[in-house]
This record gives structure tokens, C-alpha cells and sequence, in this order.
């Protein structure tokens, strides 16, 4: 999966420190060479994913981890905002809805997005996650 030895990078974007701890530890055992950034609400993923824009496009990141229920900005605002702002024209980043909501309506709505891939539930685990980065390789 890494040819070329490029590491993969993944935008973890959940209001849970605790729970980001966890999936970043998960991430790294199931995926040797990462970089992970985590952001606490989806205003401040959008700043940082701008601010890549701007200032490199290829820099963004292949994964977007993003949680449904989060303070200022929550999973759909996000999806909102990052649609509006065109901040991936090239489709490089790949996003998953992670959450440990079971509403039907919740993973309905995150399918219905064209921008989100899958809907994924909490908690995360080593298969769960390789399964998502072995599914996400081959699209």
C-alpha cells in the first residue's frame, strides 16, 4: 500500500481527546508509516485544511476521520463548509464518517454525501481500521 514509501497522511477530526489517543494508537499499529493530525471540532479542520490549500494542495491529507457530534462545528457542518469552500478540487482526500451514533438517519445522511465513502462505528479497532485503509487503497 505505501509504494514509494509515502507515508500516509490522516486528518482525525473528533472532539474526544481521549477517543483520538486511542484511534492515533490504533492507526499507527495497523499502518507503519502515518502522519496523523488530530483536530477537536471541524472549524479548526477547515482552518488547517485552507491553510494547506493555500499553501501546498499536495500536502492534504489521503484520509479524513471525521466525527458526527462535536462544539462549534459539528461532522455535517464540516462536510458543508469543506463542499463550499472547494478545498479539495482534486478529490485527493478520501472521508469517513466515524461515529458512535447507530441512528440510521445519521449513516443515511452520511451516504447520502457524494464527498463521504463510508459511514464507520465506534469504537475503532485494528481490523476495523485496516480494513478502511485497504478498502479506501483500492478506490
Amino acid at each position: 500500500m505505501n509504494i514509494n514509501n509515502k507515508a500516509i497522511s490522516v486528518l482525525l477530526v473528533d472532539d474526544d481527546e481521549i477517543n483520538n489517543f486511542i484511534s492515533i494508537k490504533l492507526i499507527k499499529k495497523a499502518l507503519l508509516n502515518t502522519e496523523i493530525m488530530a483536530c477537536l471540532n471541524g472549524k479548526y479542520a477547515i482552518e488547517q485544511l485552507s491553510d494547506i490549500q493555500r499553501k501546498d494542495p499536495n500536502k492534504l491529507p489521503d484520509y479524513i476521520l471525521l466525527d458526527i457530534n462535536m462544539p462549534i462545528m459539528n461532522g455535517w457542518e464540516f462536510l458543508d463548509e469543506y463542499k463550499r469552500l472547494n478545498l479539495d478540487p482534486l478529490g485527493k482526500s478520501k472521508i469517513y464518517i466515524i461515529s458512535s451514533s447507530v441512528f440510521s438517519n445519521d449513516i443515511n445522511k452520511a451516504r447520502s454525501y457524494p464527498l463521504v465513502k463510508d459511514f464507520i462505528s465506534k469504537p475503532l479497532n485494528v481490523e476495523k481500521i485496516k480494513e478502511l485503509f485497504e478498502v479506501a487503497a483500492e478506490n
